[in-house]
């Protein structure tokens, strides 16, 4: 493996492990249909307000979440929209039926060496 295989595998690597957290991943679903503050989010997730600023500290830290603050309020919101999408694809494709949705991307063809 080559230097930039390694870096990119590492980031890679690092974005799956800050969604490896059920709180974080209810905070992304939550995020995904709207910014919300973290209060919000402490009242969703059901932890004090200083574990739900870790898991979105850990969110931010790889680049999913970013935050807008306005005074002494700060509002948070998704990077990107597709986190839950790529989630429900893996799920499909395990065979479980998650919120309805499918996997649109085709399946790779295997490819046998010669």
């Amino acid at each position: 493996m080559n230097k930039q295989d390694t870096q990119r595998l590492t980031k890679r690597a690092a974005l799956l492990k800050s969604l490896a957290h059920p709180s974080r991943l209810l905070m992304i679903e939550m995020l995904e249909k709207a910014p919300r503050c973290v209060g919000e989010l402490t009242e969703a997730v059901g932890s004090d307000i200083t574990t739900v600023s870790k898991h979105l500290a850990v969110l931010r830290r790889v680049g999913l979440v970013h935050v807008e603050k306005h005074g002494t309020y700060s509002e948070y919101s998704l990077a990107c929209d597709c986190v839950t999408h790529m989630l429900d694809c893996i799920e499909s494709g395990m065979g479980k039926t998650v919120r309805g949705s499918t996997c649109e991307t085709p399946k790779p063809e295997n490819k046998q060496k010669k």
